[in-house]
């Protein structure tokens, strides 16, 4: 019968004791009052797939750390039972079950638990105030899906319930579970101190992987809550399998952790029990995860079960928090050496089968299948990393309620008959004190006790736990004590994206919503601190460089006076009026003579007067521009080529009268000569006078605040408002020029007379060729070289015209006077007869 049991106990790694004990009959003693005990003495169910009856779920291995477990709540009430100042007299019984992990474990003896005193039967009643269970309280379960299914189950008769391990948030609810307590502190606390640690470290890029069971999900739920009000970016977030033996566990893991390899994070946060976190590190060490820095709480890092994986120690570096109340409790492994030699004595082991039997705990079988093969050498090794205070405590508060609801004395206590419902008063108001330790509930039925930062030690393959720092609110660290697995030993970094400087923007990569790359604001927009999420554009008055935090006024762009380019053409302007007066005044010295009359007399004069104009015009465009100065320039600049040009026209139709309408000539000649010319002059003049105004009337141009064409100034330009108006204003003088040159350029004399013809023809030919290049120049220019164009236009025809009919003249005047005689300019324009070649 033995020979089962062993081959047991031997599978699941422990050497069995040589001589079966009664270890296993220990963990059930009548008493006054009863406390119902749920600890997890074994793992691993092998009959729940193939459940066909409600039989009882049987365990296949043994789990140490349970039975440290309910060894401690075993301890601590006998402990109080030889106390004289805590319920003297009174003698508490003990009724412990495994849980074995297994909700459904957990479901049995809580059922007994529940059912009345002195039976096996749940009494079912409209009131259940004078209900007497079978226990006044239950410690445990260790873990949160347990707890899940045992609290509303308790809460429902109002049993205080004191779990030892359980620490998800939603406990914290006390509608829903009024009756349930905890010696631990909540996830939500421990999740804090997580953060604090990351931050402290300013890792930003993390993965964060639970158990898919209460625990790891709430856990990370709480993590992900926390680290949206940080600039944290999560990589990864996912759940891993806690049932192992489902066929799809393997591939699950092996998918997460590939996930979490290709987002190259350095930091792994750990929320899970002991079975999968161990199969989780072997799957992420048998596919060669690289090194990371694991963060983990107490249900793994403290286990020897996860140390003992082989080439644990290639996972990397290993950070954990543990909770304060983690301290060795005094005289529990001499209690626990003392039990292991007494279990070896027959006289002891019959006692406590009569104890067991009395309580009729084998109702659900035995408590412990594997105890009696397990020796005291088995357990030594974990009993001295044992952390038993969360279950001592728990005993204690509900001793200490007991204590105060019986309304005992330091001398003795009544035993009066005491409902469970009545310990929840002093549970939830009083405090109460253990080894000299003040503790107390709080508003949501849990200690709050403070953490230790550890780090896995390795020193010739020997774990050990090295304190680095605590978290009571707010995390202290001593960072010279924490030596990573990097090759300086600091800690490495971990973090998808740099600081943006300021002036620069975020831009999202890949599919993290947080993790981007950090991108210069473009010209003319900045960064705004008040909405960090784009680059705001400056108003169209201000400009801003790339990557600014500011916008600058634009600086205003047009012609200066003190620009180099408008001194250069004030200087051929200057050049441009001082040789055209210079050829006026020898006109005027030579008025008389008979080139001076062939070229038009005193009509020279006007015209070279309204080339001074047009060139003085040219201090328009220069300076910084208005809206009557846009106005003024066009229509300055036509009417002064139009007065110029209306004395070619005299001398034009004079040609044309002479040269092809002889006959017409002397009845129309007087019309062109004479101080009749004079009266075609005005003509044309007040006709020009006439466009300007059609050209105002009609759209004139005006000016612009271009604010594209410059990146950093705004250009004050004059636009054209109609190119229409634009064409009737100078096409007035383009229709005079087109008529003269038509009249001219056809024109022939004998080589011994001076052809006055030519110079029109050469001089409005100029007029033609500058002004295809200005309008094709003048049409796309839109900056300053718009006025330059202008400027140019300008004093090239005046240039022209001079150097293409008054200066020969001014020549032949200075150079030549032997030619300047009547007979060389008599008839100039009349055609030599053809001589008969016969």
């Amino acid at each position: 019968i033995m020979l089962p049991a062993l081959l047991l106990c031997l599978s699941s790694g422990y050497v069995a004791a040589l001589t079966p004990t009664c270890l296993s009959a220990q963990f059930s003693r009548p008493g006054d009052y009863i406390i119902g005990g749920l600890f997890p003495f074994g793992m691993d169910t092998t009959n729940l797939t193939a459940r066909s009856e409600p039989t009882v779920v049987v365990c296949e291995r043994l789990y140490v750390d349970g039975l440290i477990w309910a060894l401690g709540m075993k301890f601590a009430i006998d402990q109080i039972n030889n106390s004289t100042s805590l319920l003297p007299g009174v003698q508490l019984g003990y009724d412990m079950h495994d849980t074995c992990f297994e909700p459904l474990a957990a479901l049995q003896p809580s059922l007994l638990f529940l059912a009345q005193n002195g039976t096996t039967g749940i009494g079912v009643l409209s009131n259940y105030t004078d209900y007497q269970p079978r226990v006044t309280a239950v410690i445990g379960p260790h873990n949160s899906d347990l707890c899940l299914v045992t609290a509303k189950l308790f809460s429902f008769l109002l049993i205080p319930q004191v779990s030892y391990g359980a620490s998800s948030e939603v406990f914290s609810d006390m509608e829903l579970y009024p009756s349930f307590y905890r010696t631990v502190a909540s996830d939500k606390s421990l999740v804090e101190a997580v953060v604090l640690l990351l931050n402290e470290f300013n890792w930003k890029w993390i993965a964060s992987v639970g158990s898919d069971n209460e625990y790891g999900r709430g856990a990370q739920e709480l993590f992900l809550s926390a680290t949206a009000n940080h600039s944290f970016c999560i990589a990864f977030d996912g759940l891993i399998p806690t049932d192992l033996q489902d066929p799809k566990a393997k591939k699950q893991m092996e998918d997460t952790i590939k996930l979490i390899n290709d987002t190259q994070v350095n930091i792994i946060i750990l929320f899970a029990f002991v079975q999968p976190a161990q199969a989780f590190l072997e799957h992420s060490i048998r596919m060669g995860l690289s090194n990371k820095v694991w963060i983990g709480t107490e249900s793994w890092v403290l286990s020897d079960t996860v140390a003992s994986i082989p080439n644990i120690q290639s996972i990397g570096t290993v950070l954990g928090f543990r909770t304060e109340a983690h301290t060795e409790v005094p005289g529990f492994r001499r209690y626990v050496t003392n039990l292991f030699a007494s279990v070896q004595q027959d006289e002891f082991c019959q006692e406590s089968r009569e104890f067991y039997h009395l309580m009729d705990s084998d109702i659900l079988g035995t408590h412990c299948k594997c105890c009696d093969n397990i020796s005291l050498g088995n357990i030594s090794p974990l009993l001295r990393r044992s952390h038993i205070q969360p279950v001592y405590i728990a005993v204690y508060s509900v001793a200490h309620a007991l204590h105060r609801a019986l309304g005992c004395t330091h001398q003795a206590c009544p035993k009066a008959s005491i409902r469970s419902w009545q310990l929840l008063h002093f549970m939830d108001t009083l405090p109460f004190e253990v080894n000299g330790q003040r503790f107390k509930f709080d508003q949501s039925h849990g200690i709050k006790t403070g953490y230790k930062l550890i780090l896995w030690s390795w020193r010739n393959s020997t774990l050990t736990y090295q304190p680095a720092g605590s978290y009571d609110g707010s995390l202290s660290v001593n960072r010279s004590l924490i030596l990573f697995h990097t090759g300086d030993q600091k800690e490495p970094l971990s973090e998808c994206f740099r600081s943006c400087e300021p002036g620069q923007l975020r831009i999202i990569k890949g599919f993290h919503l947080c993790c981007y790359d950090c991108t210069d604001c473009p010209e003319n927009t900045f960064w705004n601190h008040e909405d960090r999420s784009s680059c705001t554009s400056c108003p169209q008055h201000q400009w801003a460089p790339r990557r600014s935090t500011r916008c600058f006024q634009r600086r205003e762009r047009f012609l200066y006076w003190s620009h180099p380019l408008a001194m250069v053409l004030l200087t051929l302007m200057a050049i441009t009026i001082s040789l055209t007066c210079l050829i006026a005044l020898l006109f005027l010295k030579n008025l008389d003579t008979p080139l001076v009359q062939a070229a038009g007399g005193k009509l020279n004069l006007f015209a070279l007067f309204m080339l001074v104009l047009l060139s003085l015009s040219c201090c328009l465009y220069i300076g910084r521009p208005s809206g009557n100065l846009c106005m003024t320039q066009q229509m300055v600049y036509a009417q002064s080529l139009s007065g110029c040009f209306s004395t070619f026209l005299v001398k034009s139709l004079e040609v044309v009268l002479v040269t092809e309408f002889p006959r017409c000539a002397p009845t129309f000649l007087g019309w062109v000569t004479q101080g009749r010319a004079w009266l075609l002059v005005a003509l044309c003049f007040l006709t020009q006078c006439l466009f300007c105004f059609c050209y105002f009337c009609l759209g004139p141009d005006y000016l612009v605040s271009d604010y594209k064409s410059l990146p950093t100034e705004v250009l004050l330009v004059c636009n054209t408002g109609s190119w229409f108006a634009f064409a009737l204003l100078h096409g007035h003088n383009g229709c005079i020029a087109f008529v003269c040159f038509l009249c001219t350029f056809m024109v022939q004399t004998s080589a011994k007379r001076y052809n006055i013809a030519r110079g029109i023809t050469f001089a409005l030919l100029t007029y033609f060729i500058i002004w295809i290049f200005f309008i094709a120049f003048f049409s796309t220019l839109n900056t300053v070289l718009r006025s330059v164009a202008q400027i140019g236009a300008t004093l090239t025809t005046c240039l022209g015209i001079l150097g293409t009919y008054y200066i020969p003249k001014c020549y032949i005047i200075l150079l030549k006077p032997d030619l300047n005689t009547t007979e060389y300019f008599q008839h100039s324009i009349t055609e030599e007869p053809e001589v008969d070649s016969q």
